[in-house]
């Protein structure tokens, strides 16, 4: 039995490992080791609320202080990891400290891809972390055409929610519709729809060839047909890479993430958790690493019920969401742009409705558009699949 447990990583997978961990009876040691130097906070917020300035930043603070106070847990904020003695389970800092315990979980995530050209110029943006928000939010107020280079969750999100700040958007990406590989294309044909009513300008199926410049400042996107988007703020959101560089040599498997079996182990000792974990499925009979709030949240439960001494392989039905505009996007399982679409409830041309996709006339997934209730109750159609 661990009577300590480090956690590398505190933001939502990690603080949510640490509160499984106590709900469950631990009571050893237990140290977050955070690269930020904030308290564990919620990051879908930063694409919506915190850019549109509903809400403050420290309202994305996952817990109120007395609360993470009564985790009894120890909150190392701002220092980095930078290196893993797997053998002897003890973790280096950047600070030069080094950090040992019983048990690590490791739940450092993602950062965000960009583009080639982008580092050091001026008005082009990510965002991942809340000083990336704050900085788009600043650049946002002064702007009057954004770019959003990527069309996924991400890109789609941010470009909603810049529509009612003011700039004139543009969202551009290599799919026929936003979000075409996620919802697939019926789905995504009314998501495209609502944008461009909404004032978003879409520029389908293009790729982008680089930035436009003058004195540091970025001026415009350069697409592969040849055309330059005029911009005076780019969002770029193609993507992520999950943060394993400071595992190099620590004799971890790396790739797409932390390779792990099915309980979540990566090695005696070791767990990973949230964005950064690729474990086997087994119910799916497959590797799956996945980036959704909710997963961090599950995976975490199963990782500290493992540390602790169960046997419990984890088999979740995936699960996110979005919310753009006025519509709240949810989508169950695993399902395929090629996947057929059946309407269960409600009307798309509507905009409110829960549908099925399938495939040789096997369940895949389900999706909800503006009906929570109705969408979870269908999500028991897919359990038997992924169990």
């Amino acid at each position: 039995m661990s009577e300590s447990v480090l956690v590398v990583g505190a933001s939502a997978a990690g603080l949510a490992t640490a509160e499984a961990l106590r709900r469950k009876g631990f009571d050893g040691r237990l140290t977050l080791l955070g690269a930020e130097p904030y308290l564990p906070y919620d990051r879908p917020p930063l694409s919506k609320q915190v850019l549109s300035g509903a809400w403050e930043p420290a309202r994305a603070q996952l817990r109120p202080d007395a609360m993470l106070s009564s985790l009894d847990a120890e909150f190392a904020l701002g220092e980095a990891a930078t290196g893993l003695d797997a053998a002897n389970r003890a973790v280096t800092t950047e600070n030069g400290r080094v950090l040992a315990a019983d048990a690590i979980v490791i739940a450092t995530g993602i950062r965000a891809r960009t583009l080639p050209g982008a580092a050091g110029l001026g008005g082009v943006h990510v965002l991942r972390t809340i000083e990336d928000a704050l900085r788009l939010k600043g650049e946002l107020a002064q702007a009057k055409r954004l770019v959003v280079v990527g069309d996924g969750v991400l890109g789609a999100e941010i470009a909603a929610t810049a529509t009612g700040l003011g700039p004139d958007v543009t969202l551009v990406g290599p799919q026929a519709a936003p979000m075409e590989l996620q919802l697939g294309p019926g789905v995504a044909k009314h998501l495209a729809e609502m944008h461009t009513e909404r004032g978003v300008r879409l520029r389908p199926g293009v790729g982008v060839a680089g930035l436009e410049e003058r004195d540091g400042r970025v001026t415009g996107v350069r697409l592969d047909s040849g055309d330059v988007l005029p911009a005076d703020a780019v969002v770029v959101s193609i993507g992520s890479i999950p943060v394993t560089e400071w595992l190099t040599g620590s004799g971890l498997r790396i790739d797409n993430g932390i390779v792990c079996d099915a309980n979540c182990l990566a090695a005696e000792g070791i767990w990973a958790v949230g964005d950064v974990a690729r474990w086997h499925h087994a119910g799916l009979g497959r590797d799956l690493r996945l980036e959704n709030r909710t997963n961090a949240t599950e995976q975490a439960a199963a990782v500290a019920a493992n540390i602790l001494g169960a046997d419990l392989p984890y088999k979740p039905v995936p699960y996110f969401w979005t919310d753009q505009f006025d519509a709240k996007i949810q989508v169950y399982g695993l399902p395929s742009v090629d996947d057929e679409l059946d309407v269960l409830e409600g009307d798309p041309a509507a905009r409110r409705f829960v549908a099925a996709y399938r495939t040789e006339g096997r369940i895949t997934g389900v999706v909800g558009w503006s009906m929570p209730k109705q969408a979870r109750q269908h999500r028991q159609s897919l359990v038997e699949s992924f169990a």
